[in-house]
């Protein structure tokens, strides 16, 4: 049997606003918390020639930030902080009675320079590092739709067919190469999207397992970041088909979450990051933040945590890496003839930035199963799947909380999907004769990205969640303000002058998707994009 790693990179739009404690900081973090030690780690198992098909997708909009020139000087000043902060660190650390702490400081010094050394030897474009080793033949990178929109819930067939075509677009714009997969936000579907997913040229998407009836709802999300979801011991219910096949869905084929080994990392009660070698995310020592201690023994508090021993956390990823091999070639064991590939996606930020030693699980995981006689590591495309036998209809519904729509549609978010909707509809009133009108086409652009910034699928999320509100429903409403200016601009031909030039200004803030009126004139001009998703 084929097992499929498939890990989802996203982070919405933070660049030009704000930085700390939400804005820019987030991309930083996430850049050398997960996306430089994966990138490293695969680097290393290339050079020593070791198999690594990692399934990797980078989302449109991150992937615009990560290629913007104002990210560099920003990622080496965050660099340059962490260093700072390890510094002072010592000085203090040095000359009190936490000295025990002061090997834990020295760990992350070397690996800031490390990290830092690395970024310079890839010229500061991490998507670029990537596409390397996928055009070396190493890995398989996946498309998204363009900035995270929870597709099911977009009132327009034409915003749909923005998202998908746009987030092809950028992908091929980037990465050098067309996607055959698409990353659904949230593997949120709803009947009749597979139309719009194979209309955009996309071959095969992602489903959670339940809304094909083939095993238990995910619950990914509650249960790193809200404390719901995977909130009980796993508890197997009735399936009425296999997850370890491919399906076609209409002129698209659906790869299922496998929902045992998922929950091998996801889960609080079976998953590993909860190990009491680990790091432990939420004890940051101020100022500075930087993490010192390890997770320690169930109930410890904060206060008494221990601290922080690399090695020994090495030494406990290489043993659930041993684990979790061992949990895949159970599986495939147990499987039947007709059952080909099993997948394992999962968010690429886990692996690093929530589970500090997810890369060297990563790792060990793929040299094991490069001596695995009973499972074979794959990218999708190269996975064993030809023409998927069986039909299937799948359910409506999420990878998240309750398996619904719920965690981004609920009471505390009900005023944003009314306000997207009316948003939705004067764009595309408009639209057309902007694009047959050139002079309006700097305006047009920049509503475009407007709207499809306040498409993304975090600012819900981030509500529903309380995390951080408040700055979501400014980013939210800042969007929607904006392209609601342009809009209303395009129908007022005497305004233009002042529409060019707020056009000109927030384009400076929102920096992203070059060739929008490109995908524009396609939606426009050819209504077989839209077909199915009404």
């Amino acid at each position: 049997m084929d097992v499929v790693l498939v890990l989802h990179s996203h982070i919405p739009y933070v660049l030009h606003h704000g930085r700390w404690p939400h804005g820019s900081d987030w991309l930083c973090e996430a850049a050398i918390d997960s996306y430089l030690p994966l990138l490293d780690a695969l680097r290393q198992l290339a050079d020593e020639d070791i198999p690594a098909p990692l399934t990797i997708g980078f989302t449109p909009v991150l992937a615009n930030q990560l290629v913007d020139p104002a990210f560099p000087p920003l990622l080496r000043e965050y660099f340059a902080q962490r260093d700072a902060a390890c510094v002072e660190a010592t000085r203090e650390l040095g000359a009190s009675a936490d000295r025990a702490l002061l090997p834990v400081v020295a760990f992350w010094r070397k690996r800031y320079a490390d990290l830092r050394l690395l970024f310079e030897r890839i010229a500061g474009n991490i998507p670029a590092a990537f596409a390397a080793l996928e055009h070396a033949g190493r890995i398989e990178i996946i498309g998204s739709a363009a900035t995270h929109g929870l597709l099911p819930l977009l009132a327009r067939p034409e915003s749909v067919a923005l998202q998908l075509l746009e987030g092809r677009a950028e992908h091929r714009r980037i990465f050098g190469r067309q996607p055959a997969g698409c990353w659904l936000p949230e593997c949120a579907y709803r009947p009749g999207l597979e139309d719009s997913i194979a209309n955009a040229g996309f071959q095969y998407f992602f489903s959670d397992a339940h809304l094909a009836r083939a095993g238990q709802k995910a619950d990914v999300y509650g249960d790193l970041e809200t404390g719901r979801g995977i909130d009980a011991p796993f508890e197997p219910v009735p399936a009425e088909r296999s997850p370890y096949h491919p399906y076609r869905v209409g002129r698209a084929t659906a790869f299922l979450r496998d929902p045992v080994t998922s929950r091998q990392v996801w889960s609080r009660y079976e998953g590993y990051p909860g190990d009491e070698h680990y790091l432990e995310f939420h004890k940051m020592r101020w100022p500075g933040g930087l993490r010192l201690w390890q997770v320690s023994a169930p109930g410890t508090g904060l206060g008494e945590k221990r601290p922080y021993r690399p090695e020994a956390a090495r030494t406990r990823a290489a043993h659930h890496a041993r684990h979790f091999v061992s949990v895949l070639a159970d599986t495939a064991r147990g499987s039947t003839a007709e059952d080909t590939v099993m997948v394992a996606p999962f968010d690429t930020e886990l692996f690093g930035h929530w589970w500090f030693e997810g890369p060297v699980f990563l790792r060990n995981m793929f040299e094991l199963l490069a001596r695995s006689r009973r499972v074979r590591a794959s990218t999708v495309s190269g996975s064993v799947h030809p023409n998927p036998p069986e039909d299937l209809a799948l359910s409506s519904g999420t990878w998240g909380a309750n398996g619904d729509f719920s965690m981004w549609q609920n009471p505390q978010t009900a005023w944003t999907w009314q306000r997207l909707w009316s948003l939705e509809d004067s764009f595309w009133r408009v639209a057309g004769d902007a694009l047959a009108n050139p002079p309006h086409h700097h305006v047009l652009a920049q509503a475009a990205r407007e709207l499809l910034l306040a498409q993304s699928s975090d600012w819900q999320f981030i509500i529903t969640t309380g995390a951080a509100a408040d700055y979501a429903e400014a980013r939210f409403v800042g969007h929607c303000l904006a392209a609601q200016r342009l809009i209303t601009a395009l129908g007022q031909p005497g305004h233009l002058d002042s529409a060019n030039q707020l056009a000109t200004e927030l384009r400076a803030l929102d920096n992203v998707f070059p060739d929008i009126l490109t995908t524009l004139s396609l939606v426009l001009s050819n209504r077989e994009w839209t077909i199915g998703t009404t």
